[in-house]
């Protein structure tokens, strides 16, 4: 422990955000930097508690107090060592992760955690600044091949442990670059893809073969992939060529609203939305593959998590005329509540950076149907709800006389995902799926088919990137303990 008394000396403080008025005319990361000497002193908060619920609350199990000791002390290479020996992507989770480490640190119990996630990201570009990361190629190869469908952060950790444990591993990805959701789906605002592409290139070095643009079976591929030229492969094919496929292909078929209207144009996935906007600023724009743009019209989210938080704030950088996010759910409280008590994660009020950008913000609303003119969206009619507890569970109860009308061009619809889309890859193993839609596993990642294996959200339905990595890390040593 770095300083004992660090806790009570230091206040938490963490790095802020760019000026509004200047990172709103452009999509390079809204976050900023604290000084090394800074990023030091947070540090010095850590307690290194007897018992470390951060590390219990880490889907990658970081080791946090080790690390955050080693970066107080300056020695960047030993905090860098340290995190790598339990998280293959903090450049990754340092920037996107919801940090649920920081809602079980004991300093949690006061709202002032230890700033675990900037300090991460904090030592991981440090470790890349001085040239600490390079490529780990291993000795020799154990002769076993592994065949990775997918190339989101489940896959990418797979083949990260697989690869340096000897085992020749390609990675097929249906898209024009790897990195799935973490590449088509978060904004540049919040991860600037040069740092995916850094990742790639250092995996490459040490071993890891990607092919994309390579679609396994004839299922359809989730946002934005419309025109996208592909060569086929056969499941049975890439079966018979390797001595396991591990499918980590994600659940990405979005939630749709059955209302009337629906049909109308200008009402929209949001993941269509943010991966096509993604692509134009990668010059991926061909092929029919052009962004929707919101300039200079009403949007109208409707979902209130991150994703509809990101559809905020590349909308406002479009140039949209008004944002409004709408959330059936009731406000969250700003503070913990008690129904949530440390060290558990808290539901509580999350203004992202988008929000402060500008957006109204609408809760207990509930929509009704869409109207429209000439077949485009113009107006959606909502009314507000309760959520009475009836049998233990609440339950979605409109308020009578609440009815109201809201003027739309652009209504983008960011209400989660369900289950796996890639049906093809699917029916072409002849895979199970369970009730939810996705790929049934028998223990822990192996499917109906013995050779045939799946991690990451297609077996666990979507939730975040951290656990997605940390699957991909499981299935990684299930793999390497089987073959």
């Amino acid at each position: 422990m770095g300083d004992p008394k660090g806790f009570l000396k230091i206040r938490r403080k963490t790095a802020g955000y760019r000026p509004v008025e200047e990172r709103i005319n452009d999509y390079s990361e809204v976050e900023s930097r604290l000084p090394d000497e800074e990023r030091r002193e947070q540090a010095a908060r850590c307690m290194d508690c007897g018992v470390p619920f951060c590390h219990w609350a880490c889907p990658v199990s970081n080791v946090m107090p080790e690390w955050q000791d080693r970066l107080y002390r300056g020695d960047w290479a030993g905090a860098w060592a340290v995190l790598e020996d339990g998280n293959p992507f903090p450049e990754f989770t340092g920037r996107v992760c919801p940090a649920l480490c920081e809602a079980s640190c004991v300093l949690g119990c006061n709202d002032e955690p230890v700033t675990i996630r900037q300090n991460e990201l904090a030592i991981i570009e440090k470790a890349f600044d001085l040239g600490l990361v390079s490529p780990r190629i291993p000795k020799s190869r154990n002769g076993k091949r592994v065949a990775i469908v997918g190339a989101g952060p489940a896959g990418l950790s797979a083949a990260y442990y697989l690869n340096r444990r000897g085992f020749s591993v390609t990675v097929y990805e249906g898209d024009r670059k790897p990195g799935g959701y973490l590449r088509y789906g978060i904004p540049d605002f919040k991860l600037d893809k040069s740092f995916i592409d850094r990742r790639v290139r250092l995996m490459e070095a040490e071993g890891v073969i990607f092919k994309t643009g390579c679609r396994v079976g004839s299922g359809r591929y989730a946002f934005g992939t419309k025109g996208l030229d592909c060569a086929l492969i056969q499941p049975r094919e890439l079966e018979a060529a390797c001595d396991l496929v591990l499918l980590t292909i994600g659940a990405r078929e979005p939630r749709d609203l059955t209302v009337p209207g629906r049909e109308l144009s200008g009402v929209v996935q949001a993941l269509d939305f943010l991966s096509l906007q993604n692509r134009a600023l990668a010059g991926e724009t061909r092929g029919g593959m052009e962004p929707i743009t919101a300039y200079g019209k009403q949007v109208v989210v409707i979902g209130g998590g991150d994703t509809g938080a990101d559809c905020v704030g590349t909308a406002n950088r479009q140039g949209a005329r008004k944002v409004t996010q709408l959330e059936v759910l009731p406000m969250p409280p700003e503070h913990r509540p008690p129904s949530a008590p440390w060290p558990l994660w808290p539901t509580v009020l999350k203004t992202s950076s988008s929000h402060a950008e500008g957006c109204e913000r609408l809760w207990s609303v509930n929509t009704v149907n869409f109207a429209g003119k000439d077949g485009a969206v113009t107006d959606i009619y909502c009314n507000k709800v309760e959520w009475p507890v009836k049998d233990g569970r609440p339950v979605l109860t409109e308020v009578p006389g609440s009815d109201f009308r809201i003027s739309a061009d652009l209504v983008l619809l960011a209400m989660g995902f369900t289950h796996v889309v890639q049906d093809g890859v699917t029916a072409g193993f002849n895979l199970e799926t369970d009730e939810r839609g996705n790929i049934r596993t028998r223990g822990s990642f192996q499917t109906s088919n013995p050779k045939v294996w799946a991690a990451g959200d297609s077996r666990n339905g979507a939730s975040l990137v951290v656990r997605a990595i940390a699957d991909g890390r499981t299935a990684a040593e299930a793999i390497i303990r089987t073959l």
